[in-house]
């Protein structure tokens, strides 16, 4: 809801379903890695939290800037 807001701030509400999508996918994308971490390596340390946080946002802006 926060990221639908925002898009739908300076882009009107055009750019509301972007930010929503960007970031679903972000959060799809780290959930996925944290299913292969916890699978691999039986738990999830702060090194795992940190890419977490990087991959989600990667993601994000990977669906922004191709949209």
């Amino acid at each position: 809801a926060a990221a639908a807001g925002a898009g739908a701030a300076p882009d009107g509400t055009d750019g509301a379903p972007l930010a929503d999508g960007a970031a679903g996918f972000g959060l799809a994308a780290a959930l996925a890695v944290l299913r292969h971490a916890i699978r691999r390596l039986g738990g999830v340390t702060g090194d795992v939290l940190g890419a977490l946080v990087e991959i989600a946002g990667t993601g994000a802006l990977i669906v922004l800037a191709a949209g």
